[in-house]
């Protein structure tokens, strides 16, 4: 269950993605930069060492989401779907991340929406796997959001798209205090199909926020339910020389 929301900038982007676990589930770790094939990437963790979102030091960010609307699941026991941005995070290339996908134990893998963001070539991927096959899409270099839910998505997806739309028309739209109030709102009220949402056994467990610049990017994550005041912690990587 999360909402990323993706704003065009003139050679950059913002992105910020709110992520809705069960209250029964472990508590995220903090980012943490590391360096991966000569690549610098930060990103959150999952105690397993899955992660569900990342940027990397060419500005790449990569953003996981559950398809709940597809019902089939694995013979066996499940893999974790953090493995899929933990291995695909530190790609540069459009090209290069299909190789890494593809790689994947698909089989074991619930179904998942894996969205790539690649500023360079100003293109936006979508990989979808359900089970059966794994396609991709591409979408416009503009405004736009991604949302799931495990409680009703596609009720989910009309409230949240809704707020969204009319948030379009703020005069403020367009800027980082814009993305944070839409990311932290409950309109049209507090509850399951809020963007910062609500339930007795689920919430909005953390709010990451990502800002690309050509000369640098930055990963802004906040743990705890956005619409509660909140330390965020800032990481910055800068750009690595060609």
């Amino acid at each position: 269950m999360c909402t990323v929301t993706f704003m065009a900038r003139k050679r950059g982007y913002y992105l910020g993605m709110n992520r809705d676990e069960s209250l029964t589930r472990p508590a995220a770790l903090p980012p943490q930069v590391r360096r991966e094939k000569g690549c610098a990437v930060v990103s959150p963790s999952e105690p397993g060492g899955g992660t569900w979102i990342s940027v990397n030091d060419r500005g790449v960010t990569f953003a996981l989401i559950n398809w709940y609307a597809i019902e089939a699941q694995p013979n066996g026991k499940a893999v974790s779907r953090g493995i899929v941005v933990r291995d695909v995070a530190s790609v540069e290339f459009r090209e290069d991340a299909e190789g890494v996908i593809q790689a994947l134990p698909l089989d074991g893998l619930n179904p998942f929406r894996l969205i790539g963001f690649f500023p360079l070539a100003e293109e936006i991927r979508e990989w979808r796997w359900d089970q059966k096959s794994l396609t991709h899409q591409r979408h416009p270099w503009r405004t736009q959001q991604w949302i799931s839910s495990g409680f009703d998505e596609p009720a989910a997806q009309r409230v949240r798209q809704g707020t969204f739309l009319a948030a379009q028309l703020q005069r403020s739209a367009g800027t980082l205090g814009w993305l944070r109030r839409l990311h932290q709102s409950h309109r049209p009220e507090k509850g399951p199909c809020s963007h910062c949402m609500h339930r007795t056994d689920a919430q909005t467990v953390s709010y990451t926020e990502i800002v690309v610049s050509p000369r640098r990017s930055i990963m802004r994550y906040q743990a705890g339910p956005p619409c509660q005041d909140g330390s965020a912690t800032e990481y910055i990587l800068s750009p690595r020389p060609n």
